[in-house]
């Protein structure tokens, strides 16, 4: 049998999220697999294993009062790059845009990095003497 393709594989684990279902999880993550969140700053967690990874991502499709809405996907081999928003009210400043940056082996995710923008204050490059 032939093993998923890196679409497949990012496919399934998106609509997992979106349709909150944890259990669509099971059988897509590696179990040499690390993830790094987006919080907290500046580096994020750093999850390592298939366990701990499996949780983390159940935990958030479980939540039904906040949703994941992919905004793209662009797949190149077996890497993959997801743009998402990730809405946690109703409010129009009550979500949060990003990015994960996903490696998927063998039809298994192996790796996810996530990045997102921040809410916090950031200087502009203008601001701090870096424009050049």
């Amino acid at each position: 049998m032939a093993l998923p393709t890196t679409t497949d594989v990012i496919t399934r684990f998106n609509q997992a999220f979106v349709d909150h279902d944890p259990a669509a999880f099971t059988g897509l993550i590696g179990d040499d697999c690390v993830m790094e969140a987006v919080q907290p700053a500046p580096d994020g967690a750093r999850y390592e294993g298939r366990e701990a990874c499996l949780a983390f991502w159940q935990a958030i499709a479980e939540d039904r009062t906040t949703q994941f809405e992919p905004e793209d996907v662009q797949v190149a081999g077996e890497r993959a790059t997801i743009r998402w928003r990730y809405r946690f009210g109703d409010g129009p400043a009550d979500s949060v845009r990003g990015v994960n940056l996903m490696h998927v082996r063998d039809g298994l995710i192996v790796e996810a990095l996530g990045y997102s923008k921040t809410a916090g204050e950031v200087p502009l490059a203008a601001e701090t003497g870096l424009d050049g």
